[in-house]
């Protein structure tokens, strides 16, 4: 999966938000005549996806405690933070539009893991929390930032994909998710900036993540990048991407053996 433009700085003014479910960045549009003069958004574009995925915004979702907070588990396992990066399709003008259509967004997960000492990746966004502490405030960042600098270090060669929906209302099935099974670090301190928000009820914004999902017959796939993957009796399910694993037919199922 490419990752084009996520080195540039973002458009600015950024906005961050807390809309009481959430702390939400959004990120301006480029006018017609930076467009012209070549100026893009980032997006995203292969792996899983037959088209071009313009960023939109992100968002964050995490816990009361060290051991919930993030929407997806890993090993069963629920991390304390999880950061969505949207993307919409490009074919379709806008986000209204893209959520009619099941391929209409690619969302990338980010998992966040507790360590000892602050880490710089989020500080532009986590140090001017305390200026939306209630519902429905917005701030404007007074710097700019890339997307790369606040995933620096992030191994984004492994993977797991599938196809879903989005995780609050409407709960559209209109998305490609995409996440990463590496962590990224943040403190304590820097946690408990985000369990200090409130929400539109004017309690502690904490514990915002959806219960778990049956799968209902999904297929989940991941992205390996060894040509000889140590899985113990493991079944993955391959599509016609060469990136995974072998090239197998579509809908083809391999057993890994150590």
């Amino acid at each position: 999966m490419e990752l084009i433009g996520y080195q540039n700085p973002l458009p600015g003014p950024l906005t961050i938000t807390n809309n009481g479910h959430s702390v939400a960045l959004t990120i301006p549009k480029y006018s017609s005549e930076e467009e012209k003069k070549g100026f893009r958004l980032p997006y995203i574009f292969g792996g899983p996806l037959d088209n071009e995925y313009e960023i939109e915004g992100l968002h964050f979702h995490w816990g009361d405690k060290n051991n919930r907070g993030s929407e997806h588990t890993l090993n069963d396992m629920r991390l304390p933070l999880e950061m969505h990066i949207i993307h919409r399709n490009k074919k379709y003008r806008n986000l209204a539009e893209a959520l009619q259509h099941p391929d209409g967004l690619c969302v990338l997960a980010f998992f966040y893991q507790v360590v000892e000492f602050d880490a710089k990746l989020l500080t532009p966004i986590v140090k001017n929390l305390s200026a939306i502490e209630n519902y429905n405030t917005s701030m404007q960042l007074p710097h700019t930032f890339s997307l790369s600098s606040i995933l620096s270090g992030l191994d984004t060669e492994r993977f797991y994909t599938y196809k879903g929906s989005l995780t609050t209302p409407p709960c559209a099935e209109a998305v490609t998710w995409v996440v990463f099974s590496d962590y990224l670090p943040i403190s304590v301190f820097q946690m408990d900036n985000f369990r200090g928000l409130l929400s539109n009820l004017n309690l502690p914004l904490v514990d915002n993540f959806r219960q778990l999902q049956p799968l209902f017959g999904r297929r989940i796939f991941v992205r390996i990048t060894s040509k000889n993957p140590k899985f113990k009796k493991t079944k993955l399910h391959y599509s016609k991407w060469d990136w995974v694993g072998h090239k197998k037919a579509e809908n083809d199922v391999a057993e890994f053996d150590e």
